[in-house]
């Protein structure tokens, strides 16, 4: 049982980061602002805003967003799936998460996740919903009509984790399917105000795309002790696929602009146990023109584990002229992870735009697979034991048992190796003793 300290130092903590986030909003940033604009100039796209749905740019929030959006080579909570679809057979726990994300002009974007990994497959399912209120006046500024702009869309994920082991990782693949609705509201007749009915359907659209990604996992100058890889490399296609909209128009239906396509690379390396660093690199891609695609975008991201139950976590983005600063912290109580992040856009305008997004993710198990690796540890070190006195056909009969419960359990298999070797060296003495 937790003692009341340790309650009341998890409440305190959680209190200095939100007081945090308020004095960061707070802040005047014009200054610097106007400096960081003349600097980042020139990554400034003339192509950005030429596609279509430009809310599946928009990061759902939690531990994602304050990384910057660095989390293609990371990807180790839910918020996978707008980063890396292989990584949903790599999580640890099955978790379900909301997401709230207040984004500019009263908009908003609200996310609901899953995921369930059984063995080396995973899957999960995710709905996000942006929106913004949407209101119409007529000439004489007397409002006639109010509802919201949508974009709705869902993403079903499959992932199968190849080749699996103890020493080597595996190789992760993962495809996301997805589908997307923009509801654009019935705006009114000029000259009447009456509201013209399946006049916003016209202008509705919907997306059918995909997603692919892969993901390695491995050690590399690795100081502390962990089953844990501590380097992860990501490789990701987003968004692929096609726009329509004219539904409901006597031209029909017609293509849209562009998805927002991109290709992404992305590298985490834990360096010390509680320290972890993301950096990621973007590529738009036009799938009709090549040539008109975006520029480059690149992020970085740091995880600074300071308790048990409490992260620091701070990111950077530069998307365009836009370098975005980002600092979060998750909090963890039982089996509920909570995300407070604060995000600063240093855009071009006279005022930066400030980000606040809250997450909650919940723990729902591991499905056994915890219990499964010690049931095989014990048996493993059973066999050691045998192996140890000098005992080879058991130490190779018991490690046999282990086998039968992950027959990729690479120490397993290396002693049955050893002992067999062992075996066949005795008889070999045997043989020579009896020619003598």
């Amino acid at each position: 049982m937790m003692n009341a300290s340790s309650h009341i130092r998890r409440i305190l903590l959680f209190l200095i980061t939100l007081a945090a986030v308020q004095t960061a909003a707070a802040l005047d940033y014009t200054d610097v602002n106007a400096t960081l604009s003349d600097i980042f100039d020139e990554f400034v796209d003339s192509n950005e805003g030429t596609t279509s749905f430009r809310s599946l740019n928009i990061p759902s929030g939690g531990r994602a967003e304050s990384l910057g959006t660095a989390y293609t080579g990371l990807s180790d909570d839910v918020s996978f799936f707008d980063y890396n679809p292989a990584a949903s057979s790599l999580l640890d726990y099955t978790e379900v998460a909301v997401f709230h994300n207040t984004w500019i002009a009263d908009s908003a974007l609200e996310t609901l996740a899953a995921t369930i990994r059984q063995g080396n497959l995973g899957a999960g399912v995710q709905v996000k919903c942006f929106y913004v209120p949407f209101t119409e006046y007529n000439g004489f500024g007397e409002r006639v009509a109010g509802n919201y702009y949508s974009e709705t869309s869902t993403t079903l994920n499959l992932s199968y984790n190849f080749l699996a082991g103890y020493n080597f990782k595996g190789i992760a693949v993962g495809l996301n399917a997805k589908g997307i609705w923009r509801s654009i509201p019935d705006y009114t007749d000029n000259d009447t105000d009456a509201i013209i009915r399946g006049s916003g359907l016209e202008q509705s659209g919907a997306g059918l795309m995909g997603d692919a990604g892969i993901m390695m996992r491995f050690n590399f100058a690795k100081r502390y002790a962990s089953r844990d890889p501590n380097v992860r490399i990501g490789v990701s296609l987003l968004n692929a696929g096609a726009a329509f909209t004219g539904f409901g128009s006597s031209n029909g239906i017609q293509l849209d602009d562009p998805l927002p396509t991109k290709l992404a690379a992305g590298l985490s390396y834990k360096f010390i146990k509680p320290v972890t660093l993301s950096l990621e690199f973007r590529q738009p891609l036009d799938l009709r023109n090549i040539s008109e695609s975006g520029i480059w975008s690149a992020g970085s991201g740091i995880v600074v584990q300071m308790t048990d139950f409490f992260s620091l976590l701070g990111g950077f983005l530069l998307k365009g002229g836009n370098p975005r600063f980002s600092l979060g912290s998750e909090f963890e109580w039982h089996k509920i992870t909570m995300n407070i992040n604060y995000t600063l856009d240093l855009t071009s305008s006279i005022n930066p735009i400030n980000h606040i997004s809250l997450s909650a993710k919940f723990n729902l198990g591991d499905r056994g697979r915890q219990k499964k690796q010690k049931q095989v540890d014990t048996i493993y070190n059973q066999g050691l034991a045998y192996y140890a006195g000098g005992d080879m056909e058991k130490a190779i009969a018991t490690w046999n048992k282990a086998l039968q419960i992950d027959k990729r359990f690479d120490p397993a298999i290396e002693g049955i190796k050893a002992a067999e070797y062992s075996l066949k060296l005795y008889d070999r003495v045997l043989d020579i003793q009896n020619l003598d």
